[in-house]
């Protein structure tokens, strides 16, 4: 026997013939003797119309009232799941964060779970019964609804296998498995049987769509074996421990690390760049940009500062300044905005400028630990197309570049090609 947490993603419960076809999948592992837990997101699309009934109301809406409407979705979903597993006679109850409950911070919309009690799911697993969980909510102190932020199901089910100590996470989604990069725009990409937790966890942040960051790093730090499946299989498709798609797990699984110096290609498109002009170039200034970000639960992610110029000159003494440029979520472009007018005057920087035709390219690797030349591969192969790159971030397997979003497709293909991922011709 085996305890096994399966999540479906929206695509998967996108209608109620979805749903039957999820819970026949669930009967089958219940069948096999598994202990299972389910955890579900919203109908594919759902999650985004709530949101825009959010923003119809307020741009600058209360983010505690947010996560009310928003977790709405995952409720619906679940009570849906619970229904059609016992129309197939599978015992199944929902339980809603609350219940259970998953005990969250007080960051809405972007909230981090702090502890997950398991009775509920200790009993339901007694009784012979499928626990299906509510992904993406928790409850704060206070008895406030919370939600984890966008993909914030992978999160939940990360976090309950974790609790329970299941053998497997299952993320079903609309992919079989993780790819070299989007297959939609190289149709030659090759899917990986496996990944590291750190290869994933870049790519993830990074704007690979398989997995949502927090899920990845939650799934290093616990050591939960996660494996991501399509949920559009056949019926009669082998169990999914018989027919794996992409393994996420320690590096030491990983057999020849050494010759694997590129895992994947990722692109987001989802970033807006800021660059404040005129900022005066002295110490505390530029922390005096990031300490609002911060207190509003922005992440900052590329930083360029530029070489600081005389702006203003006083007999003997002069001042400098410098710009200060630096991208975050697109999502939170207005946030941000509103955070750093309200700090201008400690600030003291001249313009405000943003831009959001902006895509993050990346390349990621742990291969990159021991072979140089990656970032010098990267940055000829766009220059001989004519990209022009406008920022740059690196880690120790990864490297990033800024660049107009209509250049987006062409370097994610030359690179991929440049790197050797594609897949030989059939």
């Amino acid at each position: 026997m085996a305890r096994i947490v399966m999540k479906f993603g929206g695509t998967s419960m996108a209608g109620i013939e979805r749903i039957r076809s999820v819970a026949a999948r669930v009967k089958r592992e219940a069948a096999a003797g598994n202990q299972v837990a389910v955890v579900v997101s919203a109908m594919a699309g759902e999650t985004d119309r709530l949101v825009g009934f959010c923003r119809e109301a307020s741009p600058l809406y209360d983010p505690r009232e947010y996560d009310v409407v928003v977790s709405a979705g995952e409720q619906i979903t679940s009570g849906l799941l619970a229904i059609a597993l016992q129309a197939i006679d599978v015992p199944a109850r929902s339980l809603l964060g609350w219940q259970l409950p998953i005990r969250t911070d007080t960051a809405f919309a972007k909230a981090r779970i702090d502890t997950i009690d398991t009775d509920a799911l200790e009993d339901s697993f007694a009784a012979g019964a499928v626990a299906v969980i509510p992904g993406f909510q928790g409850v704060a102190p206070g008895q406030r609804i919370t939600t984890l932020g966008r993909g914030g199901s992978d999160t939940s089910a990360v976090a309950v296998a974790a609790a329970i100590r299941a053998d497997r996470c299952d993320i079903y989604t609309d992919v079989d498995g993780v790819y070299t990069t989007d297959p939609r725009i190289v149709p030659r990409a090759r899917k990986l049987a496996k990944v590291t937790y750190e290869e994933m966890l870049e790519l993830a942040s990074v704007g690979a769509k398989v997995l949502q960051t927090r899920s990845v790093g939650l799934a290093m730090k616990e050591k939960v074996r996660v494996q991501v499946l399509s949920s559009f299989t056949d019926a009669d498709a082998p169990m999914a421990d018989t027919l794996p798609g992409t393994m996420i797990v320690g590096e030491e699984e990983i057999d020849d690390v050494e010759r694997q110096l590129i895992t994947g290609i990722a692109h987001d498109k989802n970033e807006a760049k800021i660059t404040l002009t005129r900022v005066p170039d002295q110490p505390g200034t530029v922390a005096s940009i990031f300490e609002p970000l911060a207190a509003a639960n922005i992440n900052v992610d590329m930083i360029i500062q530029n070489i600081a110029h005389q702006s203003a000159s006083n007999g003997a003494s002069s001042t400098s300044a410098t710009d200060v440029t630096f991208t975050v979520p697109a999502a939170d472009l207005a946030r941000s905005i509103e955070a750093l007018n309200q700090a201008r005057e400690a600030i003291g920087f001249g313009e405000l400028i943003h831009d959001t035709r902006v895509a993050k390219i990346s390349v990621v690797g742990v291969g990159m630990r021991s072979h140089a030349g990656v970032a010098s591969t990267m940055f000829t192969t766009l220059g001989a197309r004519g990209i022009n790159i406008q920022a740059i971030s690196t880690s120790e397997i990864k490297v990033s570049v800024l660049i107009h979003e209509d250049e987006t497709e062409l370097a994610v293909r030359v690179l991929h090609t440049a790197y050797g991922l594609d897949a030989e011709a059939a």
